[in-house]
């Protein structure tokens, strides 16, 4: 696997491109792939590098040894001895990426196995696909230690489960298994723990005969306001947009010659 830039030496995290998709891999086993400031760095850099490489039609963020990630590192936590503001400045530094993240203008795949706590199922709701493992244990826990959820988690759970659901899952910080995930909507499909990253390469590669434009706008007017004017002007302007990208005239193109179409999301 190869990457467009010279690839950096990483300690706790794994990124590497193959074709159209880059994969993230959270690998810091000691700490069961806690979102440590080191392995936040990292993570950071890795979404910078995808942000800046178009080659790039998606991204897979996913965990090794059995884990997505176990949530912030309370160690590291316990000994920061920071005041208000110094949170206020830590919590503003993990934003920056996270914004990004959920911004990017590709699409994210994260496939959790095993923990997804905390910062962790935050991260995970960061993504635009999650698939899971039935052994896979979600938890917004931060009310078990005297905090509230980070990692963008007021803004991504409700806009997936509902207000109701979300505050059930914040208040009470109960553990969710991956049949219920499924349920709840928190995952979008179940698989076997050694079929996991290959279905995830799967659909993110599906995504290297998708417009990039259209994706890109799809996922912007998603994130936009949620009142009808605003959205039905968003649709407007993306829509004007798309109809003059490339992508769209060959998608028209290969309809009229009856060929197979160049994006198909997979089986």
């Amino acid at each position: 696997m190869t990457t467009p830039e010279a690839s950096p030496t990483y300690e706790r995290i794994r990124f590497e491109t193959e074709g159209s998709t880059a994969v993230l891999t959270l690998d810091d086993p000691a700490t069961r792939n806690a979102l440590g400031p080191a392995m936040r760095e990292e993570v950071a850099d890795a979404v910078q590098r995808v942000r800046r490489d178009r080659s790039v039609r998606a991204l897979v963020i996913t965990g090794a040894g059995g884990h997505f990630c176990s949530g912030g590192d309370l160690r590291s936590i316990a000994s920061a001895g920071l005041d208000n503001q110094g949170w206020r400045e830590r919590l503003h530094d993990l934003h920056g990426w996270l914004r990004d993240l959920i911004t990017l203008d590709r699409p994210v795949v994260a496939a959790v196995d095993g923990a997804a706590f905390g910062a962790g199922f935050g991260l995970a709701m960061a993504a635009d696909f999650v698939i899971a493992t039935p052994r896979a244990r979600l938890c917004v826990s931060f009310i078990k230690i005297g905090l509230v959820p980070d990692c963008g988690t007021f803004y991504t759970l409700p806009r997936i489960v509902g207000a109701q659901r979300a505050k059930e899952l914040m208040l009470s910080g109960r553990e969710v298994g991956g049949e219920e995930a499924l349920r709840l909507g928190l995952a979008m499909e179940l698989h076997a723990p050694e079929q996991l990253l290959p279905r995830a390469r799967a659909l993110a590669d599906s995504f290297a005969g998708a417009s990039p434009s259209a994706a890109s706008l799809i996922k912007r007017s998603l994130a936009a306001a949620d009142d009808l004017d605003t959205r039905l002007e968003l649709e407007a302007s993306a829509q004007a947009l798309a109809m003059g990208t490339a992508g769209h005239r060959d998608a028209v193109a290969d309809f009229l010659a009856k060929r197979a179409p160049r994006f198909q999301w997979p089986g």
